[in-house]
């Protein structure tokens, strides 16, 4: 006479019931690589300690932008002229830099880095830039490293807010927003001196 052994009869079902949902885990897996296109030659999950993200900080930084059009060897230099002579924004023209940052108003004081890019006219009715820029920077711990910075600048608003998109050195993975007001600007020559206040969240 034999006697049934219910528990390991369970058990056995279990483990086939087990086995299966895991091979069909592994199925949809691969299935999903294919279909989104993965391929785990070229792509791999890295360890974050390894690549610096350490505790994430906010930096503020407050620069001086020269922005010098009317020098012998003027720092903006326009690349585009505006299609039409009787835009009033200037509606079309880009003009190209390479601006000295100071850390006072002054363009004869201490040379924090430059802003590096270009700028153009974005708005038909009111005067609105485009800036596309980066902050190289030349002095200390952060020489070479470089934020850089994507936006609107409505120039005639008291202060403008654009986004900090990413940077490189120190400032990789960074993100923020930077804020301009005008110090001083001559109608006449387009000379300016901005203040960039920087706030950035890095590792």
């Amino acid at each position: 006479m034999y006697t049934i052994d219910h528990s390991h009869t369970i058990m056995s079902t279990k483990a086939r019931v087990f086995s299966t949902i895991a091979l069909q885990s592994i199925l949809l897996t691969l299935l999903s690589s294919f279909v989104t296109g993965e391929n785990q030659d070229f792509v791999r999950t890295l360890d974050r300690n390894l690549h610096g993200f350490k505790k994430e900080k906010l930096t503020h930084f407050r620069v001086y932008w020269h922005d010098i059009y009317s020098a012998p060897n003027p720092t903006a230099m326009p690349i585009v002229r505006p299609p039409s002579n009787t835009s009033a924004t200037l509606f079309g023209s880009i003009s190209m830099i390479d601006d000295p940052l100071t850390e006072k108003p002054e363009l004869s004081s201490k040379l924090i880095g430059r802003a590096q890019g270009f700028y153009g006219s974005a708005g038909q009715e009111e005067t609105a830039l485009l800036m596309a820029m980066n902050f190289v920077f030349l002095q200390g711990k952060y020489n070479g490293s470089t934020i850089s910075i994507l936006g609107r600048n409505h120039v005639f608003s008291k202060v403008r807010e654009m986004p900090v998109i990413g940077g490189s050195g120190l400032f990789r993975f960074a993100r923020g927003y930077a804020q301009a007001s005008t110090h001083s600007f001559d109608l006449k020559s387009g000379d300016a001196v901005v203040e960039y206040n920087v706030y950035v969240l890095h590792y």
